[in-house]
């Protein structure tokens, strides 16, 4: 691994306006090892937010892709699980019918519904031409039944210039990764995101400038209010980023792995926080909501200003333009630092909203196409500006403003977590489980790591 990074400051303020974000260039990459054994169950970070359950093995068929009589008989369907940038997405297909005559429709379910409707999709072979990126672990059965284009091709041919390096290392599947899906990049990313706080100063009783700098701070400013909210299914996100404060990406790595056991102090220091927050008055409703619609009501809470501050990823700030577009008095920050942190806090990266090209749809040439142009610096530019979005073009992230809301998430870009693997989907859901019972005090947090453990060596 490259050397450490610096530690973000919270304590710099967002403001009204725009704010310079760090080039890419400075962050880590992992070094891959192709012929790793399977132990080491080896997989790319999942896409964020939702708790859905994985979908089955689905069926595919094969279906021919004869070029066109012309453009205008084209007609292409993309499935769009976001909400935070359908209208971006709505204004760019448009364009582009204007430009080529080939028609788009935007088809969104919503993010509860997305994963249901796609498997149904699958099952009666009637896949769209394109569909929203989502978690590994629930993509890994479209990938494995054929319904996803291997692009490796394509970028190692010049598209990959359209992307950070970073981002292309996190999408890829390395050969022997523990979901069994064949090796390759199934997916391109025209967003970067990172994890933290977004702040209501109104309710939480500070501003940008005056952000607390270190966890206990962080804690003792919200002691009392009850205006703290995580959704249950971001905990393993939030916990993953505050143990980075003891951890390096190696040594999380490994416990992903199950190389490294979870009974650390690192850990152990990030289920602790969550009993603070919880004896300090700070949690509303001294619990973590729960559910399919989990994280949507955590914003949606915030947006409607009834909560002071919530853990969330950077796309929280599209929805928030979407939800209530009136409301702008708010800013984000990173993870505070721990007080006797001995690694640099980082947040966990991941690649955003993108796009799966499915290769047995009939015109799957010219969704390829679509795709490769909505991943341009102008329209990456386009989602930046409409949905608010942090983009993955290395020119945009070199000499691109961004909303003074996302300011926080972008000082995060320079030192996210790059990790090769993630949380299985058994240590997934007693990750998210356990942190509701510390929360309620029916688990202390060693009680909490010995479930994880068990949920780890049953996925082995």
């Amino acid at each position: 691994m490259i050397g450490p990074h610096p530690v973000v400051d919270a304590r710099r303020p967002a403001t009204a306006g725009h704010r310079k974000f760090p080039r890419l260039s400075k962050v880590r990459t992992m070094h891959h090892n192709p012929t790793a054994p399977r132990v080491r169950r080896r997989t790319f970070v999942a896409a964020l937010s939702l708790s859905i359950t994985a979908a089955p093995i689905l069926s595919s068929c094969s279906s021919g892709n004869e070029p066109p009589a012309n453009p205008g008989e084209v007609e292409l369907t993309f499935m769009n699980q976001s909400r935070g940038q359908e209208a971006a997405l709505k204004q760019l297909a448009e364009q582009y019918t204007g430009e080529t005559g080939v028609k788009i429709i935007i088809d969104s379910p919503g993010p509860a519904d997305y994963l249901p409707k796609l498997q149904a999709k699958a099952q009666s072979k009637s896949m769209p031409d394109i569909y929203s990126s989502f978690a590994a672990t629930d993509m890994a059965p479209f990938y494995r039944a054929g319904w996803a284009m291997d692009l490796t091709g394509e970028l190692d041919a010049g598209w990959s210039k359209n992307f950070s390096p970073a981002v292309i290392t996190m999408s890829k599947f390395e050969d022997g990764n523990n979901l069994d899906v064949k090796p390759g990049i199934y997916t391109v990313h025209w967003e970067t995101q990172t994890y933290g706080f977004l702040v209501n100063p109104a309710k939480a009783g500070f501003d940008a400038e005056h952000a607390p700098k270190t966890l206990s701070a962080f804690v003792a400013a919200l002691a009392g209010k009850g205006r703290f909210s995580v959704a249950a299914s971001l905990t393993p996100q939030l916990l993953q980023g505050v143990a980075s404060n003891w951890l390096t990406d190696d040594q999380i790595a490994a416990t992903f792995n199950g190389q490294a056991p979870w009974a650390q102090d690192g850990w152990r220091n990030a289920f602790q926080l969550l009993v603070d927050l919880k004896e300090a008055g700070a949690i509303a409703n001294d619990a973590l909501p729960g559910g399919q619609d989990d994280n949507p009501n955590v914003e949606t809470s915030f947006f409607t200003q009834a909560m002071g501050v919530i853990f969330d990823a950077s796309p929280g700030i599209s929805v928030g333009l979407r939800t209530n577009p009136e409301f702008e008095d708010y800013f984000s920050t990173g993870l505070p630092v721990a007080d006797d942190a001995t690694q640099p806090v980082r947040s966990p990266g991941v690649p955003g909203k993108g796009a799966v090209i499915n290769p047995r749809g009939k015109y799957a040439k010219e969704a390829l196409a679509f795709v490769k142009w909505l991943t341009e610096s102008k329209q990456q530019a386009t989602f930046a500006e409409v949905a608010r979005i942090l983009p993955t073009n290395p020119e945009l992230l070199a000499s691109g403003d961004v909303p003074g809301q996302l300011a926080g998430f972008a000082e995060g870009v320079s030192a996210m977590q790059l990790m090769s693997t993630t949380f299985t989907t058994d240590v997934k859901t007693a990750v998210v489980a356990e942190a509701q019972r510390v929360v309620l005090g029916e688990a202390t947090p060693d009680e909490a790591l010995a479930n994880i453990q068990a949920a780890q060596d049953r996925s082995a």
